[in-house]
């Protein structure tokens, strides 16, 4: 029997799940494990790059594993990054085989350091310039074929390409896997309030909808949605509107999809009637995660130990890469 490919994605623990995130990562997420063994991080090291809470980030952490759970992710896949040490000490060691003129040139840094010079404390942590290198030690340590990624993060994806394959030609061999990206159908999400940019809880409560979030605020956001904005070409679809039957094709409702669009197509369309439809599948998504997160909460602690389990399994994978870099690169090696 063929071994299934290896995949590997991770997300921050920032804060409730929205639409967005879910139709745009998680939900892919929790499909590939049909086809591929695959490990899936909250990586809260990643967290403090920037201005954060230490006394809600414990919480935060956990309250996306449930999450995540909740909506369909193998509890046996998931693991939390802190918990996995050798990712920090793999992160040192890249380091070693980034150049500082590649860092400096990632446009994620660009953007949160120009953030980050118009806080009041004028702060840059030298983490906002490094966390691609622990980026790259996320994926290269579980020796992923592939990383789930969209266009945004392709830059960061070649970085890691580029430190495996320095990493393997300075040792003399082929020792690290060069991930592949891959691309799947993940739709993007704008914000219903804004369609001109993405769903975002950064840019405020009404531009981000809450996959646990109560049945009348979902109804309120989509009701209010945005449809037409004025600027859209004749006889091009609004931005707005396209975005709600992107929510709705999203959310696999795909007959109501195919009337509505047939209703478009010859004039006849009545946004309430879309947004009517897409708070329904909306709704319906929810409440079926909200009674998973529900049965979970139940038994929070042994949902807990579950996920440190799991951690701990995950971490021997971790383990081994770094005692055989460890060798590879002539450094001292602790017995496990």
């Amino acid at each position: 029997m063929e071994q299934r490919k290896q995949v590997l994605s991770a997300i921050q623990p920032t804060g409730n799940m929205h639409f967005g995130n879910y139709f745009g990562a998680v939900k892919n997420w929790v499909d590939l494990q049909q086809k591929y063994d695959c490990i899936y991080g909250v990586v809260d090291y990643h967290s403090m790059t920037m201005p954060y809470s230490p006394s809600k980030l414990r919480e935060a952490t956990w309250e996306l594993i449930f999450n995540l759970v909740a909506t369909g992710v193998k509890k046996e896949n998931l693991f939390i990054q802190s918990l996995v040490p050798e990712h920090a000490e793999l992160s040192w060691i890249f380091n070693c085989f980034c150049s500082f003129g590649q860092l400096t040139r990632m446009t994620q840094f660009k953007d949160k350091s120009s953030q980050s010079k118009e806080a009041a404390d004028n702060f840059i942590s030298a983490g906002l310039l490094t966390y691609p290198i622990l980026q790259a030690a996320d994926i290269l340590i579980y020796k992923a074929d592939y990383v789930p990624i969209g266009k945004d993060q392709v830059q960061h994806l070649e970085l890691s390409r580029n430190i495996a394959q320095r990493f393997n030609n300075q040792v003399g061999k082929e020792y690290f896997v060069l991930p592949e990206p891959l691309h799947t159908e993940t739709p993007k999400i704008a914000s219903t309030a804004d369609p001109s940019k993405k769903m975002s809880k950064s840019l405020g409560e009404k531009h981000a909808i809450n996959v646990f979030g109560e049945e009348a605020r979902i109804r309120k956001q989509i009701r209010s949605a945005v449809t037409d904005t004025g600027e859209t070409p004749d006889g091009e679809m609004s931005p707005g509107v396209q975005n709600l039957f992107q929510l709705l094709k999203a959310s696999d409702k795909i007959e109501a999809y195919d009337s509505l669009m047939a209703s478009y197509n010859n004039g006849g369309l009545k946004y309430s009637e879309l947004k009517e439809a897409v708070a329904n599948a909306l709704v319906e998504i929810s409440q079926q995660f909200i009674a998973n997160k529900a049965e979970l909460k139940a038994n929070k602690k042994e949902v807990k130990n579950q996920i440190k389990a799991a951690s701990h399994e995950i971490r021997k994978k971790a383990q081994q890469t770094v005692k055989e870099v460890k060798e590879l690169v002539g450094l001292q090696n602790v017995r496990f």
